[in-house]
């Protein structure tokens, strides 16, 4: 087992389940302190004890809530206080709605999914810059490959993402002269809870999960700790020629055209 991350430290949004999970524990397994931020208590605890139990890094817990940049201030001054440092902050929290034709999307419900979706990922950025500077750290941000290929009845979501992207490879500008490298992962489908509670509600989850994995070209699903490793390579200096880009992690799923 590597440990090229030991000592430094990673805080992943909305780490308690499924993908942000599989960072968390990617991080952990290479000797990162990880800070486990999610609104979830129960899940978020359960993981930072598998976390901190399993080694050779540890975890810490916090429950933040993305869409209050108030709290997101203070999430992250406590994360400085409690590691000594931020070398690597991946804004992976985020929500998908139910498909909603756009007719049919309010705007106040597009200002709530962007206050978590983009708002938060924003914030948390600033929040972290200056801990970012001293150590020429890295913003990893967890977009989707619905930012580049769009998807039905998912306007919202999909200009959420495609917001995020937009954010990167401006942040990768600015943020290149202070030496902190930003870049986006764009996931196709991925083995979640959150895909799993979605299959349920259909008349046949199986079935439904299936056709999911069937649209990559190794017939299944991502595992979030794939999406993870992805995440460890763009926060070391594996890959430190590398700024403003976005990274689809897609399983070939948009080939073949």
């Amino acid at each position: 087992m590597g440990m090229r991350f030991k000592d430094r430290v990673v805080i992943v949004t909305g780490a308690a389940k499924g993908i942000g999970a599989g960072c968390a524990r990617v991080f952990c397994q290479e000797g990162g302190l990880v800070a486990v931020l999610d609104v979830d208590d129960t899940a978020g605890k359960s993981l930072v004890e598998e976390l901190s139990t399993a080694g050779p890094g540890r975890a810490a817990f916090w429950k933040c809530d993305v869409s209050d940049d108030h709290r997101i201030a203070e999430t992250i001054a406590d994360v400085a206080r409690e590691f000594g440092r931020i070398d690597c902050l991946i804004n992976n929290a985020g929500v998908h709605p139910p498909a909603t034709p756009f007719e049919e999307t309010s705007l106040d419900d597009l200002e709530s999914l962007f206050r978590i979706n983009f708002f938060g990922a924003f914030a948390a950025a600033q929040c972290a810059l200056p801990h970012l500077k001293q150590t020429r750290g890295t913003i990893i941000n967890m977009s989707s490959m619905t930012a580049v290929l769009g998807q039905d009845q998912s306007a919202a979501y999909s200009s959420s993402k495609g917001a995020q992207l937009s954010l990167t490879k401006a942040l990768a500008v600015e943020l290149g002269r202070e030496g902190v490298r930003v870049n986006a992962v764009l996931p196709s489908n991925v083995d979640t809870p959150l895909m799993r509670d979605w299959a349920a509600t259909l008349d046949d989850p199986e079935s439904a999960l299936q056709r999911v994995a069937d649209l990559q070209v190794f017939g299944r699903m991502a595992q979030p700790e794939e999406i993870g490793r992805v995440c460890l390579f763009l926060a070391t200096e594996d890959s430190s020629f590398v700024t403003g880009q976005g990274i689809e992690v897609e399983g070939g799923a948009s080939l073949d055209y």
